[in-house]
């Protein structure tokens, strides 16, 4: 079976982007030069990620492709056709449901996925994809913008693996979904 994990940034009163989708508040790697906050290890043991169309349009937005691995962006807007010539390879473009897409990326062979974006993540919430999530909390209040979390049709208990600290001030926590 294919499972989601999520590993992400968050402004410490929950955004992950501000209401216009900008992620100016978020900390580069000069912050803390060499440190990248487990994502290397992290990517090395998915197969591929799934994001919704705000945040593809968001890395689009990159000098270059930020992503390794293969990229299935979830639009019912977007198609094929749209991609840019350097990441047709890299990226494809679905209007699968998640529980739909999951089964499909296992036929593929696809046992771990990068779940990424704030409706995308809450969609996999709610239908139970979400094996575990890694959250690291930049200490900066936007006081408004788009949150990680959303309406869900009942709690979602969570375990704490563990937390870590850095130099520069993010604070990062493991949960796995119960």
């Amino acid at each position: 079976m294919t499972t989601g994990h999520v590993f992400i940034a968050t402004s410490l009163d929950g955004f992950i982007a501000r209401r216009d989708g900008a992620i100016d508040w978020l900390p580069g790697l000069e912050t803390d030069p060499g440190e990248n906050y487990g994502y290397d290890g992290f990517i090395e043991s998915i197969d591929g990620l799934v994001m919704g169309r705000n945040s593809f349009e968001k890395a689009l937005e990159f000098e270059t492709w930020p992503y390794s691995r293969p990229t299935i962006v979830l639009s019912h807007t977007l198609d094929d056709m749209a991609l840019r010539g350097d990441i047709r390879k890299a990226v494809e473009i679905s209007r699968l449901a998640p529980g739909d897409l999951m089964a499909a990326l296992a036929q593929r062979g696809w046992s771990r996925v990068h779940v990424d974006g704030g409706k995308v993540i809450q969609s996999f919430l709610r239908e139970g994809l979400i094996a575990d999530m890694v959250i690291t909390r930049v200490p900066v209040l936007l006081g408004a913008g788009l949150p990680l979390f959303g309406a869900l049709p009942a709690d979602v208990s969570l375990a704490h693996d563990e937390t870590r600290a850095y130099p520069s001030g993010l604070v990062q926590s493991r949960y796995r979904v119960r």
